[in-house]
């Protein structure tokens, strides 16, 4: 049998950090998150928060390839509420990873728990344990020249870990789309990057319509809400010639429409 690639673990959070009026930083710690294996760039992975009056998200008893219909085989009032986010950094002395969440309200779940959240407060992860672990999407060919790169909020936390890790000198586009002045917060990088921040209702798609674009191989990595990124990857593919194999695209969440929901249908359509 192969080697697993992801396991649950189970921190509990350690701090947590303003880092602008929409963003705020989880830290999860606990020692066995000493076996997280960090791909770097947009390493994503699962979180599951309890429901109120649990003291732990209630998960299926064995993670093998069935462990996802387990999970959604189990009352949905009780089952651990699954989300997708993206590792913003990891440490080992002690066993520690960053998560960065976008606030909105109490309009989800994951919002609601991430600005309440307090030290001691248990979660489970379900992260990679090794480096090439199928979750890192953000992968430029040999002979890319130039990158480009957009989203919004959501997508903060993945753009920030894509620029640490792009090599010195590598030529970046990127387009940032916020609600607040005060989102618009340093993006460390060796690449050189031309960084635009949008404040709402500027939007990504109108802004690379407008712009001219370096020359030579891209590669494009665009993520946000579902529709603006779908529109972007038509104009780049469409219109400016994009190779459709150079342009990696993810509906983060769809207006109007549930994580929850967005599984639903992909189950759905996988089975009719």
């Amino acid at each position: 049998m192969p080697e697993p690639t992801y396991a649950f673990f189970h921190p509990r959070v350690v701090g947590t950090r303003r880092l602008s009026p929409t963003m705020q930083r989880i830290v999860l710690g606990g020692d066995d998150l000493a076996g997280v294996v960090n791909g770097g760039r947009d390493q994503r992975f699962k979180l599951f928060l309890p429901h109120p009056g649990q003291d732990v998200p209630v998960l299926p008893d064995v993670l093998d390839a069935d462990w996802y219909a387990r999970w959604r085989g189990l009352d949905p009032d009780v089952r651990g509420i699954m989300r997708t986010y993206t590792i913003r950094g990891t440490r080992h002395d002690p066993p520690e990873i960053d998560v960065d969440f976008a606030l909105h309200g109490d309009r989800g779940p994951a919002s609601r728990w991430a600005t309440r959240a307090a030290p001691g407060d248990p979660v489970s992860i379900l992260a990679p344990v090794t480096e090439h672990n199928g979750g890192v999407d953000f992968q430029p060919p040999r002979g890319t020249d130039w990158v480009l790169l957009t989203g919004d909020e959501t997508a903060l936390p993945a753009i920030a870990g894509i620029l640490d890790w792009l090599p010195p000198g590598m030529p970046a586009k990127v387009w940032l789309q916020a609600g607040h002045r005060d989102d618009r917060t340093p993006l460390p990088t060796r690449a050189d990057a031309d960084i635009t921040w949008l404040l709402r209702p500027e939007s990504p798609v109108d802004a690379v319509r407008a712009a001219a674009l370096p020359s030579g191989t891209p590669y494009a990595w665009l993520a946000g809400e579902a529709s603006a990124v779908r529109a972007l990857r038509r104009h780049l593919v469409g219109e400016r010639g994009f190779d459709r194999t150079a342009v990696c695209f993810t509906g983060y969440w769809r207006r109007g429409t549930t994580e929850d929901d967005l599984l639903a249908a992909a189950v759905a359509e996988a089975e009719a």
